[in-house]
């Protein structure tokens, strides 16, 4: 008793009740809750006990905060009912670590050392990926007890549970002998030993040892040469992580990322590529080219690309070659028409120039000057006339 005194626990029931648990097995699991309550050092400032009810989904039937006296606990577990369908373990654990190991919800901080314990009770096989979620679990320092009933998965037991796993596995044959394990984990909760007691000078994981302990470190860390302190493990060395283009290390974890121009999938391994050229994510004046992730700029006919590759000026399309005018080009804005030197005509073509057909024109003062010395021709022949007549 001296020893679970010393060593309070933040401790959260993980209980199975989906379908395959019948109402009568169920009864047992709150049987075995109440008696485990009662085992416990419950109170404020020793041992915090939660609740969590789990089948397809999951409901927090009481919180660390929540209740701080046995009696007013097994009222409460009296009163669960069973979920029914499902067995997302996963998810359960999931939301142990969200909504209820957190110091809002009563958890407490983690400068006072009290060890954060899971004890899940399921009989059947996670229908969700538990591994990837119990190791984030403990990787935050959570230890987790996995209890199998009758058709458990023996090897989801393991993969959710921490090490040592012949201490933190236990499985028994039915839900009618499921009070059992109550005395085994007084005996583990309450042993008289160094790591329970918290005498010992492990920076992570203390394993009791007959007598004495050994220390180990949570996933992801590797002991140092001093056999207590542990250092972050590079998971992004080579052949150590998953990611398909850029691996971050996290404090003994790692996320992926992508290079610019790409995207991480859904799997948060694997990157696509992505398009560049969408509004918004360029800075091409005028026409953007994507390409493989990445872009290049272009411009519009009658523009020629700046040498920032980005922008754009408007080409002089009557400079030598740019043009099909036989004679005279005419720019106009970003085209040109053909016009012809004096003297020429543009030929239906538009482009080439014939000479012009020219004629002699007889100017009005020229004009006068001719009917003048008409008619005085005219006067001077009848004068004649007459005369000669005489």
């Amino acid at each position: 008793d001296s020893a679970c005194k010393n060593r309070p626990l933040d401790l959260v029931f993980v209980i199975d009740s989906s379908r395959s648990v019948r109402p009568e097995e169920f009864e047992k699991v709150k049987i075995f809750l109440s008696e485990m309550i009662d085992t416990l050092d419950v109170g404020e400032r020793t041992t915090r006990v939660a609740v969590l009810n789990y089948a397809s989904t999951v409901k927090v039937e009481f919180l660390l905060r929540t209740y701080f006296d046995r009696a007013s606990m097994k009222e409460a577990v009296s009163r669960i009912e069973p979920l029914s369908a499902g067995t997302m373990t996963g998810l359960a654990i999931q939301t142990a670590m969200d909504e209820v190991f957190t110091e809002e919800m009563g958890t407490r901080p983690a400068t006072f050392n009290i060890p954060k314990v899971v004890i899940v009770v399921t009989d059947g096989r996670p229908q969700d990926q538990v591994q990837d979620v119990a190791a984030s679990a403990r990787a935050v320092g959570i230890e987790i007890y996995a209890v199998g009933v009758d058709r458990a998965d023996m090897q989801s037991l393991r993969i959710m549970a921490s090490e040592p796993l012949d201490e933190h596995v236990f499985y028994v044959e039915t839900y009618g002998v499921i009070e059992k394990l109550t005395s085994k984990f007084r005996e583990t909760f309450c042993a008289t030993n160094v790591c329970a007691l918290g005498t010992h000078d492990c920076e992570q994981v203390c394993v009791s040892n007959g007598g004495s302990y050994l220390c180990d470190c949570y996933e992801g860390y590797t002991l140092n040469p001093d056999k207590r302190t542990c250092s972050a493990v590079d998971m992004c060395a080579p052949g150590r992580h998953e990611c398909e283009q850029i691996c971050v290390s996290n404090n003994g974890s790692y996320v992926c990322e992508c290079y610019e121009g790409y995207t991480l999938n859904p799997d948060k391994k694997t990157c696509s590529a992505t398009d560049m050229c969408v509004p918004g994510r360029h800075d091409c004046a005028q026409v953007c080219l994507s390409n493989d992730g990445s872009y290049t700029c272009d411009c519009f006919e009658g523009y020629t690309l700046n040498p920032d590759k980005k922008t754009c000026s408007a080409v002089d399309m009557c400079a030598p070659g740019r043009h099909d005018c036989e004679q005279v080009c005419v720019r106009d804005d970003l085209f040109y028409t053909c016009d012809c030197y004096q003297g020429y005509t543009l030929n239906p073509d538009k482009k080439t120039c014939s000479r012009a057909i020219t004629s002699s024109l007889v100017t009005t003062e020229e004009s006068c000057k001719c009917e003048a010395i008409a008619a005085l021709q005219d006067s001077v022949t009848s004068r004649l006339e007459a005369l000669s007549t005489k």
